[in-house]
């Protein structure tokens, strides 16, 4: 028996189905609708030529089916066991190697005896010169290992590194070590001697959390970190980041606005001249801690968007340390406030207003988009770019980077 069946996919015949009475079954008329989608489509043209063409023996079916199915678990195994090429799984080795490596030269530079002179006559200059050659090397290492990567988790934290090292470029370049387009460095040591161990010292202060050398030690302590792609430790963690900072932020608006410094009234409603310290230190003291539970929940994020948003607010902080001090609120070397009661209900409302209306702000600012980096993109700017090719930041120092 033949069927021809003959459908232009022109057509419209939705005219077919005006008449279908709107009093009977809704699966009724679905099933029509469905219908109609088959014809037009061509898939009932050929369910048709399928069905009445030459039958295959119930064996070579059953062969067919046990083939079909074999494949789809070959997919499955594929995207849960995806195969990698010698290559990539090279440089996916090479990279947690160099990630160790240069964690530890940085170390080096941020060690006190590096500076010093020995007993056996190795001048401070001489180990100064030699880690610093450690340091460059491991970096290159990292950066070249990071071009053929599928460690996501990781390349995010390399992609923030070289943002980093571009952002001082003019102070590496001070001490012997200019950037090159593709991102890898190269050393002057004649420049370096030059330049004097002190300068070295400072660029790489660990006494400084905003230093060269502190920024980029916390991005390969978290880089060295990342080897779980845990989906829920990821997802608390991003949860715990963005309540913490979503938090902040309105305790940074408080502190900057007026509401909050309203002067306390007497028996009589009218205002006196005192403010409700304490209710001022209760938010002071709550911004301080969801200050500290941010960054420890968001500091080891792999988004490149949060970091540079906690590398902005840990900058502003820095800036302001002095200011903070004589409100009570110390910042330790890992970044993290402490607050004193004693000090802060002593000080000045008025200028603790007056800080806070330009710091707090700001401060704000930046917890919001923490907080947008870690819950709605929180997949998102992990180092590279839609079409696959690496991202640093945006930065466009790099024009051959992958």
């Amino acid at each position: 028996m033949g069927i021809k069946i003959n459908v232009s996919n022109n057509r419209d015949y939705s005219q077919l189905f005006q008449s279908i009475s709107s009093n009977g079954s809704g699966l009724g008329n679905l099933n029509f609708l469905s219908d109609y989608a088959s014809i037009k489509n061509g898939s009932y043209a050929k369910l048709m030529k399928s069905y009445y063409g030459t039958k295959q023996s119930a064996a070579a079916e059953s062969g067919k089916k046990s083939s079909s199915g074999n494949v789809l678990e070959k997919i499955l195994e594929e995207k849960k066991n995806p195969k990698v090429s010698k290559d990539v799984q090279e440089a996916n080795a090479n990279l947690t190697t160099g990630l160790s490596n240069l964690k530890t030269s940085v170390s080096a530079l941020q060690n006190g005896k590096t500076y010093t002179d020995t007993e056996n006559g190795q001048s401070a200059e001489d180990k100064v010169v030699s880690a610093m050659k450690n340091f460059v090397s491991n970096y290159n290492d990292v950066v070249k290992a990071a071009k053929g990567s599928t460690l996501s988790n990781k390349t995010a934290y390399v992609a923030n590194m070289m943002s980093t090292t571009a952002a001082n470029a003019d102070k590496l370049s001070e001490i012997g070590i200019n950037i090159n387009s593709n991102g890898t460095l190269e050393l002057n040591e004649a420049k370096l001697k030059a330049a004097g161990t002190s300068k070295v010292q400072d660029l790489f202060s660990a006494d400084n959390i905003m230093s060269y050398g502190s920024t980029i030690a916390s991005r390969l302590r978290f880089a060295g970190a990342a080897a779980s792609t845990n989906t829920t430790d990821s997802t608390d963690k991003n949860n715990t980041a963005g309540s913490s900072a979503s938090s902040l932020k309105e305790d940074s608006k408080k502190l900057a606005g007026d509401e909050l410094y309203a002067k306390i009234k007497d028996k009589d409603g009218k205002e006196t001249d005192k403010y409700d310290v304490d209710k001022i230190f209760a938010t002071a003291k709550s911004f301080v801690s969801n200050y500290n539970k941010m960054f420890d929940a968001a500091e080891s994020s792999s988004n490149s968007g949060a970091l540079a948003n906690l590398s902005y607010i840990r900058e502003k902080t820095a800036r302001n340390e002095n200011a903070l001090k004589q409100f009570g609120i110390s910042v330790d070397q890992k970044g993290r406030m402490k607050i004193d009661e004693d000090v802060f209900k002593k000080s000045d409302m008025s200028k603790v207003q007056e800080f806070f209306k330009d710091y707090g702000s700001s401060i704000a600012t930046n917890a919001s988009l923490v907080d947008y980096y870690t819950t709605t993109r929180a997949n998102a700017a992990n180092g590279y770019t839609p079409d696959g090719s690496y991202n640093v930041q945006g930065n466009l120092r790099y024009t051959d980077i992958m």
